[in-house]
């Protein structure tokens, strides 16, 4: 089974924890990148304030051949207990029929979103096939 790595780096420490991993599992990587980059103060106020009102923002076309890969590993940070708004993006588009590992990038190894991420992952016909907590 062919596994891609794809990831959303704010910070740069999700981006490290992501390609050690590609490596690792001999897996394709992918970066989920914003269309345009936010400054700390839209990234953390304006973030935050997104993402606990569900509001996705616009992020740049993946250019994943997704026929290529029946595994996907998903690493994002937390941002007030939720993924980032571009990582609600890439979930909203997310093809259908892919299996789906879940690694949450946190200071405190803790994050209560594993619902709402299960919901988006599920109604896009993919399997959920776990969610990890992992503190940096």
């Amino acid at each position: 089974m062919a596994a891609l790595v794809l990831f959303y780096s704010y910070s740069g420490k999700t981006r490290s924890i992501a390609q050690e991993l590609a490596a690792k599992e001999s897996a394709g990587i992918a970066e989920i990148e914003d269309v345009r980059r936010p400054g700390k103060l839209k990234a953390y106020i304006g973030g935050i304030l997104a993402v606990i009102r569900g509001k996705a923002w616009p992020m740049r076309p993946l250019e994943v051949d997704w026929t290529a890969y029946d595994h996907v590993i998903l690493l994002t940070p937390v941002w007030a207990d939720n993924p980032p708004p571009v990582v609600l993006s890439a979930l909203k588009q997310f093809p259908e029929g892919k299996t789906v590992a879940v690694k949450m990038v946190s200071m405190s190894g803790n994050s209560d979103c594993k619902e709402r991420i299960e919901t988006i992952i599920k109604s896009r016909g993919s399997i959920l096939e776990g969610i990890e907590n992992i503190k940096v």
